[in-house]
């Protein structure tokens, strides 16, 4: 099943961000709200949030945007009809009522709301409506979560829920877990308690919310926004909303007292100081400065580094064992732990049955949902006899031969799921000091980088250049290990080079860098990126035949930020990608001087880095394997042929670069690099010519005083220097 045009009703929050999410994936939008008036606001809203909901604006612009008051007739015209309106069963009942009777036959139809009961919603509707209503949680904000909590009726049809999740799954870029139609699902049911369960406890034991923030956070297996910070971003208001509901909805829940609003959640409600909508919660924002919010005066305070001894000792210990070691701790951290995570992991035992069919579900739910590295139950058997005797758990492990435990202590086949492997389920091949190789299968290896960040060196630009010469009819997918594919070459080596006035040797490690891009060029290689992929990193994927960009990859070459220039053919590339015409030019080379980064894959070849044939994989979790069937056609490829422009291409360039001093948009150092940019850009008649000068102009800036200040800088603080 695919659909071709979707009806959202409802431009608020979730309703926005599902329209954008929607239209990022290029499928038609129709966004209705009360009025044409209030849906046009509430696209706005979605296109000013930040993080913006948005690629590009141009999908924007493609939105249909109407009023139910004039333009609900519009549902007959849809595939799928997405119902996101004000969190109130008779404001939705009532909605249905006007929608039964004009959706096509084979229209879907579902909900987003986050906890109310769907049967109960459909009550009163045909028994059409009623087989085709499911429920679609979307995780807010859309366009990042991958999660999508998938829940249907005792109506809903099978063959439906199937089709549902096969769609959601292949077109709308998400992992679907399917949950059982209770208060919350599992995802607020659950999470929402975990959150204030956290609260209340910092609140006993008078823990700051910057040490609870720091427990809670990558130490624990969670995200660094940890608790605060996350009701933060959350809002405090909707958390209030969420768990008033459970508590009215689930009156047998003999765990509700966690769900009461923690005394600072309740004072700073009073003061309407909801998080980071309302601009200050838990922290606000002073200039460039968080103020933290001491919980004993209720006042702003500068934000305290936490001194917990236990987070500095166990900072480098694996997570199991730092989490056991944790909970044995004589210190506020372990004090917390004891109190907060073990009742935490008792409430998921009881929850289990009740709200999903199986472990493995749940705990997918709060990793894809809330970004923990565990979920509950994983993390339970992995602890073993660390909590044994706090848990009501049964007899045996959750997890076992594959398979996880279900309802009434059944096993449940855990999915088998290949196309969404990541780079390390494949076996490793061979390894080398900065990468390794890997089985794709199909006569398909892996290069993948495994430096911190993914930095290139020297030594690894050696070795890549040796594997491939050694099998140039191979078949390759080049990636990497690191929490980014590339960070961009080794700055430190650049620094030591400069400063030993080893500039013949950093000339030649630019020849091996560009040397190993034409290599590419001639070999059967994709690149799949991800994460971050920066300056030498970029220059390498784009001389891949064919580059896969997971959609959320920041990409660019901001040399310029550290006073040099992008030379492992990072500027004759983009001259040679943007030679339509002496605009399009002048354009790239301010997206260079400006040292932009993308804020997406889509932004990216908006801006230039990436080239029209190159992919955008939107599902967070295909890259590998839509690299590798990419991968089983791709054929080598040779740069454009180099091309004069017509116009005063010189002019125009430096007339944008004026412009922008002026402006304040670069400085007049920034000018002065990019001026050798403009000059390979106008002045270079060769792709040849080109790059010895883009080596030339690299190693001769490295000599100024104004680049070593910034290179020096950047090393130091890891931000650029405007000097």
């Amino acid at each position: 099943m695919r659909v071709k045009n979707v009806c959202v009703i409802g431009a608020g929050t979730m309703g926005g961000g599902i329209a954008s999410h929607l239209a990022n994936l290029g499928i038609g939008v129709t966004l209705l709200d009360t009025t044409v008036k209030t849906a046009q606001a509430g696209l706005k809203r979605a296109l000013n949030a930040q993080p913006p909901c948005i690629y590009l604006e141009d999908r924007a612009a493609g939105i249909r945007l109407g009023g139910v008051d004039e333009h609900l007739a519009w549902v007959s015209e849809a595939d799928w009809v997405i119902e996101a309106v004000y969190e109130s069963a008779d404001v939705k009942k009532a909605l249905y009522a006007q929608l039964d009777p004009l959706l096509a036959p084979d229209t879907l139809i579902s909900t987003n709301t986050s906890g109310l009961p769907l049967l109960e919603l459909a009550q009163g509707r045909s028994p059409s409506f009623r087989k085709r209503f499911i429920g679609t949680h979307f995780f807010n904000p859309p366009r990042y979560l991958k999660l999508l909590e998938l829940i249907p009726t005792a109506d809903t049809d099978p063959e439906i829920l199937h089709s549902m999740r096969e769609l959601l799954e292949s077109q709308i870029a998400k992992r679907v877990v399917i949950a059982r139609d209770t208060p919350g699902f599992i995802a607020n049911r659950f999470g929402m308690w975990s959150i204030y369960a956290a609260m209340h406890v910092a609140e006993q034991l008078q823990l700051s919310v910057e040490a609870t923030d720091a427990i809670t956070g990558p130490f624990i297996g969670r995200p660094k926004s940890g608790t605060f910070r996350l009701g933060d971003i959350v809002g405090l208001d909707v958390m209030s909303a969420i768990a008033q509901g459970l508590i009215e909805r689930c009156p047998d829940d003999p765990h509700l007292s966690f769900l009461q609003p923690p005394k600072s959640v309740m004072t700073l409600l009073d003061r309407g100081w909801i998080g980071d909508k309302s601009g200050q919660g838990f922290y606000r924002r002073e200039g460039r400065e968080f103020l933290a919010l001491d919980l004993t005066t209720m006042a702003y305070r500068p934000q305290q580094e936490p001194q917990l001894p236990s987070l500095i000792e166990l900072a480098k210990v694996p997570l199991v064992e730092r989490i056991e070691r944790a909970l044995i701790a004589k210190d506020e951290t372990g004090e917390f732990l004891r109190n907060y995570l073990i009742p935490t992991l008792q409430y998921a035992e009881y929850l289990r049955e009740r709200v999903s069919h199986s472990a493995a579900d749940f705990d997918r739910v709060m990793m894809w949902g809330f970004g923990w590295e565990m979920g509950p139950f994983a993390l339970i058997d992995a602890l073993q006899d660390s909590v044994p005797r706090s848990i009501a758990r049964p007899a045996t492990p959750y997890y076992q031969s594959g398979n996880s435990l279900g309802v009434n202590h059944a096993w449940v086949e855990s999915p088998i799921e290949p196309e969404y492997q990541g780079i390390r389920d494949y076996p490793e091949m061979s390894r080398f000091d900065g990468f390794v190789t890997r089985d794709l299968g199909d006569s398909v290896t892996a290069i993948s980088i495994t430096t911190k960040m993914g930095v290139l060196s020297k030594e690894l630009i050696a070795d890549l250049t040796h594997v491939i010469q050694n099998h140039p009819q191979g078949r390759y997918v080049l990636t990497s290990e690191a929490k980014a594919f590339s960070a961009g070459f080794d700055l430190e080596y650049f620094n030591q080079c400069i400063q030993q006035n080893r500039l013949e040797e950093l000339t030649l490690a630019l020849i091996d860098l560009q040397q190993l891009g034409e290599l590419f060029e001639r070999t059967k290689i994709v690149a799949a990126i991800y994460g971050h992929c920066l300056g030498g990193g970029l220059e390498l994927a784009l001389s891949c035949p064919t580059l896969l960009a997971q959609a959320e990859t920041k990409i660019g070459l901001p040399e310029v930020k550290v006073g040099v220039i992008p030379a492992g053919r990072g500027t004759t590339l983009m001259r040679l990608n943007a030679q339509s015409s002496a605009k399009r030019l002048a354009e790239v080379a301010m997206t260079l001087a400006q040292g932009t980064i993308s804020t997406s894959a889509d932004h990216a070849r908006a801006l230039g880095y990436l080239r029209p044939s190159d992919i955008t994989v939107y599902h967070p979790d295909r890259l590998i394997t839509d690299a590798k069937q990419a991968a089983l056609t791709v054929k080598p490829t040779m740069a454009p042929e180099w091309k004069s422009v017509e116009g005063p291409l010189a002019g125009i360039i430096d007339q944008a670069l004026r412009a922008g001093v002026t402006s304040g948009t670069l400085t007049e150092y920034d000018a002065v690099v990019a001026e050798r940019i403009a000059h390979i850009f106008a002045k270079s008649t060769s792709y040849e010519g080109a790059i010895t000068r883009e080596r030339e102009e690299f190693v001769s800036l490295c000599e100024k005083a104004f680049t070593l200040a910034r290179i020096r800088h950047m090393r130091e603080t890891n931000k650029p220097l405007r000097n």
